[in-house]
């Protein structure tokens, strides 16, 4: 190999992005073809053949086989129209990419006979193959293959339909495991087992030498899972006790027979056992816990350092409470390569932990979710991966000694290596294995534990002694699958010359795209005023940020200069040759090929957006553009394809608040959208291809700062609107519009209007009292500067025109309001909301003046619902709230039948119930049990936490909706720029062609 040029044998394992290996790949169809061919005629030759030419000649036939082929070549015909181009180089959207013509092949090959890899009887070939799969992922992995190393347990692992499935069978196992030792006591106590409870001893987890029958409930929970695992043979060699007979002798007492409450019950257990994994976690973790019963919150996450990898100082601090309160712990996961950002781990310091808490006491399980990222383990040299091996603190920096090309850093390496002492890890084949879905696996070190989760299907078994379908969550399961997977591992090989060099060469593209986003703002066509459109700040922290510098800063960008000339300037072969660039180069990527990055973007005055929600806008504006978003857009029309992501501040905590802070937002608790993609394919390192995709996507942000973003936020951008309260003084409630950056606030202010005009409005309310009525401004109005002027006099006067909201102002009034006082200005960006609704009441502003009361409800959360209206409140309540409003106070009112969290989220357009319905219950007449307050804070304050200091109530009393009662959520929360797209394919009428063909009746 050494003499070889990687990528051609690379080249040589797809069919390719313009099908260049096409002819090949046909051929081995063909070869296939006949094979089957002579296999079935092979079969019992003497029995001659069933279909007749006779048969085949008949019109029916002939009928039949035309209208089949013309819908065959029309359904091939749109798959090629509408499937996503995952072969392509172009796609860096999700673990998506062509597949391996050696994957391709043997599920091709497999499937056509069709066996079912649940029993022998049904697979007597694929069985033997998935075990070969098994056992070549184990060998990567570092576990022992060889039954005769018998001072090592002997592995074991076998194909499942996805990371899901293997994830729950590692769950299933986990449970059964913790709780083996009580069933085993149990037998011992009231079965058959206990004339071996004076002596049977067994080693606890500190070491100690005990009888089995005096355990504690806490030291039967947490023995070592070798020991567990070797009690089955321990009862052998000791009393002669055989599997079978222990088998039934456990089966009343086990928790597959009992269930784990029962269990619990018998021993006291009175703190549930726990699950410890990353923030990061796939959904499959929380899913499977459910599933086994142990429970969704018990799957408790991990808070995330500020890399995105789990905080292994927090997950210490969580092990160190569940020694202290005494509860049990299954197992802990390391995320190998988490699905958004690609991340390791520290798989090496979990192990390590594990090893000082089982001294104290606390045994557990560490597995491994590796479905993303098992494959890049044929990247580390053999020689760190031999079974048995202790680990080493320096085992990252030897294999990057070894092999000097590696591009993952060196703690990413060591925690890789790690794997081999991982008791359990879950692989996808189909992920970066480039094989067929579907295809995951789990590979077990100890393959005893197979046995904890063993079922059988007496009716398929008939005493086969490997029948792989009584180990796992999955009966049936296609034995292509196993054959697609072994065909591909055997081709292209699991080690640093094979499937190490397919992924390096993928890795390499990785890092040089990371290198993209690192620099490429800094080189940016400027606008017309000589100023800077966006920034890209990567997931993964900058050198020189590392040493504390702002990632804006000049310090940063000269490094940004540096990566600019010594490796997005350079050639692939150039670049390999620098060995600082390439050290920048596994430092600025992801720990495993997967690339999280974020969007921001400056005025044309060349300040920089701080608004999460106008930064959040501009990353689905720039992914709506470069991913399929509908069953209904045609894929081949996209230059690019790439996909996003959020930042959930429960999941990411300081993670993703410090993100924002790198992006010069101002942090909240919403969510984060970043974009990420994925990359897979070897082919973008060659012919430069790494720049035309970044030329697009660099155009496709400034295609939308300048058109979107820009616009959307310029302050004279709209007209301003409002709906109008009072007759004796004119109030006027702003148009709130969470989806528009220049109309997110809530604003009430106090207005005048002329004698003519106002004795209008009088008329036009009396005449409409359950009509909304609203003024809205002639021309585009500066907001900010309107509430800032009010304070001043004279007070700004709006041109406008009042009238009666419809699909347009109807018998509209020419006018001109003053705005003469600031009731309230709120802002509602993302960074003023609090992180939840109202929980114990249903609050409003209420306003007015001394005879005439309004209530506007107040948005504290998004999406929200628009409510306001005039209100008449009891004699006694009217004259407290009268006084105030008198003296130009501002109140709040609170529903205390109604708590605003229980009601949220409403539906978000208004023409479905409860919105639109007669027992809605905020309408006209409506009498509700209220409390006011003074509100605690300025007119003009932001928030969160406008409702914190508020105080006892001033007065209690009830209270009755007006006739002019508004409700609306679709304009509060309507997004003006959806419902934008291509127009729809006719996907039913191309699909009734096929149906129609394959039900003509002439041919």
């Amino acid at each position: 190999m050494s003499s070889e040029n990687p990528h051609n044998v690379i080249s040589a394992y797809f069919i390719g992005p313009k099908s260049e290996n096409m002819p090949d790949f046909r051929a081995n169809i063909t070869a296939i073809l006949d094979k089957i061919e002579e296999a079935r005629s092979r079969y019992q030759p003497d029995d001659g053949v069933f279909i007749s030419e006779d048969v085949r000649k008949s019109p029916e036939f002939l009928r039949i086989t035309g209208n089949f082929q013309q819908a065959v070549i029309k359904a091939a015909e749109l798959l090629g129209e509408h499937s996503i181009p995952f072969w392509h180089p172009r796609y860096q959207g999700h673990m998506c990419t062509d597949v391996t013509m050696a994957g391709l092949l043997g599920y091709f090959m497999t499937m056509i006979y069709n066996p079912n890899n649940v029993t022998v009887e049904a697979s007597p070939f694929t069985t033997v193959i998935e075990l070969k799969a098994g056992k070549q992922l184990c060998e990567m992995f570092g576990f022992n293959t060889d039954s005769k190393n018998t001072d090592l347990p002997l592995s074991w692992g076998h194909i499942t339909c996805d990371g899901t499935v293997a994830n729950l069978e590692s769950i299933w196992v986990a449970r059964n495991l913790k709780f083996y030792p009580l069933t085993l006591f149990q037998a011992m106590d009231e079965g058959t087992l206990g004339f071996i409870a004076n002596t049977f001893f067994v080693t606890t987890c500190t070491g100690e030498e005990k009888l089995f029958k005096d355990l504690n409930q806490w030291e039967l929970l947490n023995l070592r899972s070798e020991v567990i695992l070797n009690l089955g043979d321990a009862l052998y060699n000791q009393f002669g006790i055989t599997p079978e007979y222990l088998e039934d002798a456990l089966k009343p007492f086990n928790i597959q027979t009992t269930g784990k409450d029962a269990l619990e019950r018998q021993f006291n257990v009175t703190k549930p056992t726990k699950y410890f994994v990353s923030q990061t976690r796939h959904y499959s973790w929380p899913k499977g816990a459910a599933i086994t019963g142990i429970g969704s919150s018990n799957m408790e996450g991990v808070e995330l350092d500020i890399d995105g990898h789990v905080c292994i100082e927090a997950l210490e601090r969580e092990l160190n409470r569940c020694l202290t309160e005494r509860q049990a712990v299954y197992a802990v996961v390391a995320v190998i390569g988490s699905t958004e950002e690609g991340e390791v781990d520290p798989l090496f310091d979990i192990l390590e932990m594990r090893r000082r808490f089982q001294d104290k006491g606390l045994s557990f399980l560490v597995h491994a979710d590796a479905a993303w990222g098992g494959y890049f383990a044929s990247m580390l040299p053999r020689a760190v991966m031999q079974p048995g091996m202790p680990l080493k603190d320096g085992d990252g920096q030897h294999a990057i000694e070894l092999v000097p090309s590696l591009p993952l850093k060196p703690e990413t390496l060591k925690h890789m290596i790690a794997l081999k002492e991982a008791d359990s890890i879950t692989v996808d084949p189909h992920k970066a294995g480039y094989v067929p879905y579907p295809a995951g696996s789990l590979c077990y070190r100890d393959g005893r534990m197979r046995f904890l989760v063993t079922w059988t299907s007496p009716y398929l078994t008939q005493g086969s002694t490997e029948n792989i379908g009584v180990y796992g969550v999955e009966g049936s399961k296609p034995g292509a699958a196993a054959m697609a997977a072994w065909l591909s591992n055997q081709t292209i090989g699991l080690d640093p010359t094979g499937y190490g060099v397919l992924l390096g060469e993928a890795a390499f593209t990785s890092a040089r795209l990371s290198a993209y986003y690192a620099a490429l703002h800094l080189r940016q066509p400027k606008d017309s005023r000589g100023h800077r459109r966006y920034i890209i700040i990567p997931f993964n922290r900058l050198r020189m940020e590392k040493k504390g510098f702002n990632i804006l800063s000049p310090e940063v960008d000269v490094g940004r200069e540096l990566i600019w000339d010594f490796i997005l300037q350079k050639t692939n072969e150039q670049v390999s040759k620098i060995p600082e660039a390439m050290e920048w180069l596994r430092e600025i990527g992801s720990d495993l090929n997967i690339n999280a990055f974020a969007l921001n973007w400056y005025h044309e005055d060349g300040t920089l957006n701080t608004d999460l929600e106008e930064a959040n806008y501009l990353t689905q504006q720039v992914v709506n553009k470069l991913s399929i978003t509908s069953s209904t857009e045609a894929p081949n029309k996209l230059p690019l394809f790439l996909t996003s992501t959020q930042f959930e501040p429960a999941s990411y905590g300081n993670c993703a608040q410090n993100f924002m802070k790198r992006l010069g937002l101002t942090p909240c608790a919403q969510d984060l959208w970043v974009l990420r993609n994925v990359v897979m394919s070897p082919f973008p390192t060659e012919r430069g291809f790494i720049d035309e995709l970044m030329k697009t996507f660099e155009q496709t942000i400034i295609d939308e700062v300048d058109n979107s973003c820009r616009p959307r936020n310029s302050p004279t951008a709209n007209k301003i609107e409002f709906l109008l309260r009072g007759t004796d003084t004119v109030f006027l409630e702003f148009r709130t519009r969470f989806h528009r950056a220049t109309q997110r606030q809530q604003i009430i202010l106090a207005a005048e209007l002329d004698d003519d005009v106002k004795r209008k409005y009088i008329a036009m309310r009396e005449k409409n009292p359950d009509q909304d009525i609203g003024f809205i401004s002639n021309d585009p109005e500066n907001l900010e500067k309107l509430i800032l002027a009010i304070s001043e006099k004279p007070h700004p006067a709006v041109k406008g025109e009042i009238g009666i909201i419809a699909e347009e102002y109807m018998s509209p009034i020419p006018c001109t309001v003053t705005m003469s006082r600031v009731v309230k200005s709120s802002g509602l960006n993302s960074m003023y909301r609090d992180d939840h609704y109202p929980r114990h009441f249903m609050p409003f502003y209420l306003f007015g003046s001394k005879e005439q009361h309004h209530i506007e409800h107040m948005l504290l959360q998004a999406p929200n619902i628009n409510l306001s209206s005039s209100i008449s409140l009891d004699e006694k309540l009217h004259d407290e709230v009268g006084s105030r409003l008198a003296d130009k106070e501002l109140l709040i009112l609170a529903l205390t039948d109604y708590r605003e969290q229980t009601m949220q989220p409403f539906p978000l357009v208004n023409d479905v119930k409860p919105i639109n319905s007669a027992n809605f219950f905020f309408r006209s007449g409506r009498s509700f049990e209220v409390e006011v307050y003074t509100d605690p804070k300025k007119a003009t304050a932001n928030g969160p936490g406008l409702l914190d200091g508020l105080g006892a109530p001033i007065g209690k009393g009830r209270m009755t909706l007006g006739q002019d009662v508004h409700v609306d959520v679709e304009e509060l929360n309507k997004d003006p720029f959806s419902g934008i797209g291509p127009p729809d394919i006719p996907w039913e009428t191309q699909l009734d062609q096929i149906t129609d063909v394959l039900n003509t009746k002439s041919h």
